[in-house]
């Protein structure tokens, strides 16, 4: 998906008339903080499914 300028201006522009520009920067921090706790998720279940993998070797 590729936005060029004028598109981003519009998407910009209906966001401001939906939800004012006082709510604006609280939703975009609760996107960032969303988009945060997803990578996170993501990051946590990674690393449990390496754990998961490996196998201990018996000496």
């Amino acid at each position: 998906m590729n936005l060029g300028a004028t598109e981003l201006i519009i998407v910009l522009v209906i966001l401001l008339v939906l939800f004012g520009g006082a709510k604006l920067p609280k939703l975009a921090r609760s996107l960032g903080r969303a988009q945060k706790e997803f990578k996170e998720g993501v990051t946590e279940s990674s690393k449990a499914e390496d754990s998961a993998d490996e196998k201990p070797t018996d000496a």
